[in-house]
Parts: structure tokens; sequence; C-alpha cells
């Protein structure tokens, strides 16, 4: 029997992630994940693709704040989730899409700056901002997400990361896939061709596998790049057309709550995905 094992959220978007064992599901994905996120200059999204060192922030909720620590410096932002910025509503961008997103505050705009050594806003999607997802695979045409790259959850199989592992020298830890969901006890990349599954009794979708990048390369302890790993690998074997999948996006059919342990049930499948074998 299909068992979730893990669940994250990664509450700024490209920052450390947070393991948990019960999460709520809300209309753009776990509670709390990926609400806020760092803006360059010009009003665009950062993240590890050309920041790497992104990864040494670690986070962490407690008692209603979200904390940030440098995990080099042991600096500390805190950030109360119940406060409400006074800041004007501005236009942010995530890949080809444009959504309102509200200025934390100048203070910790101005604590990644320092940090970083490069201007950086840090902003939160409140609940007015209605990103919607990608048509071509909605359900409805009236889903939306957070500041994901795309979808609002991210599902991968143990048994997918293991085939990886086996394969490589150096084994990887899952968080260089940042999943949302990780479960047990499958066939390696059986989450291809899911359709609609169960995660206990909530209903969920799969409905496009995950284009892999460059961010997979970054080790997440430490922000460091120091191979081509895992791409070169999974290159060999997980190509289809010019893009590298790995783990399943995943759209919610439901609201509610899961938690580790749940039976994962599949109900249906889709056509799997054709890939390149070198």
């Amino acid at each position: 029997m299909l068992k979730l094992s893990e669940i994250y959220i990664y509450p700024v978007k490209s920052l450390g992630g947070i393991h948990l064992d019960i999460a709520n599901i809300t209309t753009r994905g776990l509670k709390n994940d990926r609400r806020f996120m760092l803006i360059d200059e010009n009003g665009r999204f950062m993240s590890q693709r050309e920041h790497p060192q992104l990864a040494i922030f670690q986070t962490k909720i407690e008692d209603n704040f979200l904390k940030i620590i440098h995990k080099r410096t042991g600096q500390i932002l805190l950030i109360n989730l119940s406060s409400n910025s006074q800041l004007a509503p501005l236009s942010v961008t995530i890949w080809d899409d444009e959504t309102s997103a509200i200025e934390v505050s100048s203070e910790a705009s101005a604590w990644f700056t320092q940090a970083l050594n490069i201007p950086t806003r840090l902003v939160y999607m409140p609940e007015e901002s209605q990103r919607k997802t990608d048509v071509q695979y909605a359900l409805t045409g009236e889903e939306i997400t957070s500041f994901s790259d795309g979808y609002p959850i991210l599902i991968i199989g143990q048994s997918s990361l293991n085939d990886l592992n086996n394969r490589l020298e150096n084994p990887v830890n899952i968080n260089r896939f940042r999943p949302n969901f990780v479960f047990t006890d499958g066939e390696p990349f059986e989450e291809d061709n899911w359709h609609e599954f169960t995660v206990g009794n909530i209903r969920f979708f799969g409905v496009k596998p995950c284009a892999r990048c460059i961010m997979t390369t970054i080790d997440q302890e430490t922000g460091d790049k120091k191979s081509k790993e895992p791409l070169l690998t999974l290159n060999k074997y997980r190509k289809a057309g010019n893009k590298i999948l790995f783990g399943q996006n995943v759209l919610i059919s439901q609201l509610g709550t899961v938690s580790v342990g749940d039976d994962v049930t599949v109900i249906s499948r889709k056509k799997l995905a054709k890939f390149e074998i070198d």
C-alpha cells in the first residue's frame, strides 16, 4: 500500500523548507507554502537558479511567526504571520505570470538586501491575489497557486529517488527536488502517469510531469554547486523532448488535512510520457 511518508512546505520561495507531520490543504496549496517571495529591483522573482546562496536561509514557523535564519551568520528575521502590511500592493513577475503582492516591510527587505548584498524586497501574496494555474492543464479553469513555479503541489515517490541514487556516485537528498509530498512503497516513477488519486480522504489530480532545472544541482545545506549531478544522470533516462522530468505537478480537488502515514490510493492513470534513452 502506498503511504504518504513526508510533507514539506517552503514558506519563502527558493529558501529552505520545513518538514511537517500534518498539513492543511488550501485552495492555493499547502498552508503557508510559498506565500512569501524575494523580488529584485524590477519586481521579478528571485530563485536559486541565479542566486544559489538562497539555500542557506532556513525557515521555521513558531508561535505564528515565520523565522528566517541565515545559516552562516546566525542572523534571524522574524515575521508575524498575523500582521498586515500597510504598504501598497505592487505587481510582481513569476516566469510569464504577473500577479499582485505586498511588500512585507521595509525592514524585512533591508535585512535581505544586506544579507545578500543585492537590492531585494520580500513580498507576500495576500488572499486577494488570485494567480491561476496554466489553463492548458486546468480541471475547471479556476485553480490557483501561490508563488510556486506553476502548480500548488509537487509529489515524488521515494522509489523514484532511490532509483536515481542507485545510478549516482554520490546520492542526493529529496530536498534537491523540493517536493510537497513524498510517498513510499511504489514503483520508480509510477507517479508519472497518475491522474486522479487520494491522500487519506482528500482527492488530487496529477496534471503534468515536473521539468527540472539547474536548481537540482545545488546542495540545499550549503548553497554550493559542485557538480552537474543529478541532472547529468537524469538526462540519460528521464528526458522527454528537451525537458528532464522528475516528479508530478498536482492540482487540488478537495480541501482538508493530510498527515504522514496516510494511505495514497491511485484511482485513475493517464498515458505515460515518452522518454529518450541515451
